[in-house]
């Protein structure tokens, strides 16, 4: 959410969007305009009294990565703040409180070089410790990874730049280094990363592409879901892109591309249209949404999720741009075996159902 400090008769004002908590992307970005009485000084000391928690190297590692404007223009670590500056900061996620420790936990790596590793992750697993998930997450897994392949840097950790629910599989991205994460930070923030999802919703959608655009924040019910709201105030801007890959009258097999990245975006955004995906529970789609009232139609879609005990999402691809050497790479992935499944039993459904005899 927004937090807003009221401007102060000296003329310094003060704006966090908090990313990190309210989002699958990790990062903050702060917006400053600097005292007009404030004596000159090292922009990283400036920052470091200003952001709370926001240690030196971090900040230097925003600014090696083109992570601070001023006046709209990047400056370097050496920086001088003056009177009236207008800054603009974007921090890669900050280290989580939650001690993580190594875990041998079987993970499937699509690619990994000094800067990144790639992760085609499976369905229920969770991203990071927290929320009563202290051990058995993707982070535990990979911690045992590194320290298991750079014996001799017992401090190498990974460091997060976006997440995914844990019921959600597929393409993760991981930074490997501070620099890497505050590139890449930087590229979520710009929404110049390429992604894509697949997602099996209930209904037979209108039209064969569309565009969803409604703002997202958490439920004031239930803080564990996220809900519409048409205050800007109370939702953050989200953005889903989505044309059809496949109709099976009942439901829709449908390609997602994500212009924002918040928490639940897909999820949220299709029950919004009336399309919840199937088998999700939190957001309506677990139940028998569209079909007949037919024993064996019910006794179909039951089978179907026990196939998929999750809401049919997969993060199919991501795009960027590598950190070090500056070219775009692409990563795509196949359909976990669950969802291929699903898809099949609903293909042929679809191909040998009689439609007259349905209602």
């Amino acid at each position: 959410m927004n937090k807003k400090t009221p401007p102060v008769n000296t003329g310094e004002t003060f704006e966090k969007t908090d990313i990190s908590e309210e989002s699958g992307e990790l990062y903050e970005h702060f917006r400053f305009v600097v005292d007009k009485k404030q004596s000159q000084l090292r922009i990283d000391k400036y920052l470091m009294a200003k952001i709370e928690n926001a240690s030196r190297n971090r900040i230097q590692n925003s600014a090696h990565a083109g992570n601070i404007l001023v006046n709209g223009v990047t400056i370097k670590p050496n920086y001088k703040v003056k009177p009236l500056d207008a800054i603009s900061i974007v921090l890669a996620y900050p280290p989580r409180d939650t001690e993580i420790y190594p875990e041998n936990i079987p993970i499937s790596i699509v690619f990994e070089d000094d800067d990144i590793i790639v992760i085609n992750k499976a369905p229920g697993m969770v991203v990071h410790p927290g929320h009563g998930n202290f051990t058995g997450t993707l982070q535990n897994a990979l911690l045992f990874h590194l320290q298991q392949t750079n014996p001799d840097n017992p401090d190498i950790k990974p460091y997060l730049v976006h997440r995914i629910d844990k019921d959600t599989s597929g393409i993760l991205l991981v930074a490997k280094n501070e620099l890497a994460q505050s590139k890449i930070a930087r590229q979520f923030f710009d929404h110049t990363i390429d992604r894509s999802y697949v997602a099996l919703v209930w209904g037979n959608l209108a039209d064969d592409s569309g565009t969803i655009e409604a703002n997202i924040g958490r439920d004031i019910r239930n803080r564990l879901v996220q809900s519409v709201y048409d205050d800007e105030e109370k939702g953050r801007h989200a953005v889903t892109h989505y044309h059809v890959l496949e109709r099976f009258g009942y439901v829709t097999l449908v390609s997602c591309q994500l212009e924002t990245g918040r928490t639940h975006q897909i999820r949220i955004h299709f029950k919004h249209i009336g399309h919840p995906l199937f088998n999700d529970e939190s957001y309506g789609g677990a139940e028998i949404l569209k079909g007949t009232t037919f024993t064996k139609y019910k006794q179909f879609v039951q089978n179907c999720f026990k196939l998929i005990p999750r809401q049919a999402l997969h993060a199919k691809s991501l795009g960027f741009i590598h950190p070090s050497t500056k070219h775009f790479i692409f990563f795509d992935s196949e359909y976990p075996a669950d969802l291929s499944a699903v898809i099949g039993k609903w293909r042929q459904y679809s191909s040998g159902r009689n439609t007259d005899n349905e209602q």
